[in-house]
């Protein structure tokens, strides 16, 4: 499965998460369910995916974690912030140039409308 395709499965599973949902609740209860939705649409997920940094050949324990790893190609990076700052677009595009991935989602799911606060990053695709 490509990454666009995954891209689809996983738009979708975040219109229905925050349909049934609505805003305002914490990160941690949207990945949960994101993660119960994507499962049930037959994908990989991973929760908490530690991020090495590697600097000078040495790899550093800093401790980045990635919100979601679907089918080990597509980070999700969820918010709910009353809005999204520059650097949270820039902390996903660094998420996918230290991982090496190509593609990217964030997601803010405080709003009022979704599709709106749903956002593409791409590393090389």
């Amino acid at each position: 499965m490509t990454e666009n395709e995954i891209s689809y499965i996983i738009r979708g599973s975040i219109f229905k998460v925050f349909k049934t949902l609505g805003p305002g609740l914490l990160e941690s209860a949207y990945e949960v369910v994101l993660t119960h939705e994507l499962k049930k649409a037959g994908l990989e997920v991973r929760q908490q995916v530690a991020v090495p940094l590697i600097y000078d050949d040495v790899k550093m324990d800093v401790g980045y974690r990635i919100d979601l790893l679907v089918e080990n190609k597509v980070i999700i990076e969820i918010k709910s912030v009353e809005n999204l700052a520059e650097v949270h677009h820039k902390q996903v595009l660094t998420y996918l140039k230290i991982s090496d991935l190509k593609l990217a989602i964030l997601v803010n799911f405080n709003c009022v409308d979704i599709e709106k606060s749903i956002f593409r990053k791409v590393n090389g695709l």
